[in-house]
């Protein structure tokens, strides 16, 4: 029993376990992230595309 007592107590000692989760939240967020900007980009780039393809020209920023 008492080797199983020190076991918890190294284990909520130990920073791996948290700083792990922290890691995988951070990873979770910089891909929704680049997902959330890779759809828009992909948007406005298909909208371009498709009114070059509609007038056969660029429209000027002007």
């Amino acid at each position: 029993m008492r080797n199983w007592y020190e076991a918890v107590i190294q284990f909520v000692k130990r920073e791996d376990g948290p700083t792990a989760v922290e890691y995988a939240v951070m990873l979770a967020l910089i891909i929704v992230v680049c997902l959330g900007a890779i759809t828009t980009l992909g948007q406005n780039a298909n909208g371009t595309f498709k009114n070059v393809g509609l007038n056969g020209t660029l429209s000027s920023a002007s």
